[in-house]
């Protein structure tokens, strides 16, 4: 493993990636929400423009517009990347966990009802788990609509316990940002803000984390 390892991530393209100017990299990660309308279609150009870039490895979870994904094998329909449903992998030696569920939201894809549901989805987010990937925000972290919190408390509680050194995510347009506590940056890296609006910058973190 050559370090450090650059890792560039981006998240709610909803089919304009192709707009973005994406840096180099060693690792690239997509937080959800690649497509608008959930068509198989839309993920097949999609996974077509990431075999374009260079980066060496690949991570890609389902948003809730990946409503096709949760009828279909997005592993069959992904050749270009790895894509995490809600599952690890080991990369250079570092250990991601993705998921795509959020609580519930307009009857999308990949939705379950706060509370208990989803707090025993995350109880299966490993121990060890360095990056952790999911679509939606924690609660009180980068997930504000308009003057609302509307991240996952039991998502949040299971971060606190794990305590990766990364948490990334998206969902949440109008977030855009970093926020760190002790243990864990945060970052929501929605690339659109509005599907008229100019895209937000990939962001580009090194491995290993420098602590502060």
């Amino acid at each position: 493993m050559n370090l450090p390892l650059k890792i560039v991530i981006i998240s709610d393209t909803h089919g304009l990636h192709d707009l973005l100017t994406i840096p180099d990299g060693d690792i690239l990660i997509h937080c959800g929400d690649m497509t608008e309308y959930g068509l198989i279609e839309e993920i097949e150009e999609f996974d077509e423009w990431l075999g374009t870039l260079p980066h060496q490895n690949k991570i890609v979870i389902a948003g809730n517009h990946e409503l096709c994904l949760e009828k279909e094998s997005g592993w069959a329909l992904f050749h270009h990347a790895i894509y995490l449903e809600h599952e690890a992998v080991t990369i250079e030696g570092i250990n991601f966990f993705g998921s795509p569920w959020q609580p519930y939201f307009h009857g999308m894809a990949f939705n379950l009802k706060r509370g208990e549901a989803l707090a025993k989805k995350w109880q299966d987010i490993p121990d060890n788990t360095d990056i952790l990937i999911t679509h939606s925000p924690p609660y009180k972290y980068l997930d504000k609509v308009r003057s609302q919190w509307v991240g996952c408390a039991d998502l949040l509680q299971r971060v606190q316990q794990v305590k990766p050194a990364y948490h990334v995510f998206g969902h949440i347009h109008e977030s855009y940002g970093q926020e760190s506590n002790r243990d864990t940056t945060f970052i929501n890296a929605c690339s659109v803000v509005e599907l008229d609006a100019p895209l937000n910058k990939p962001v580009v973190i090194d491995w290993p984390k420098q602590r502060e």
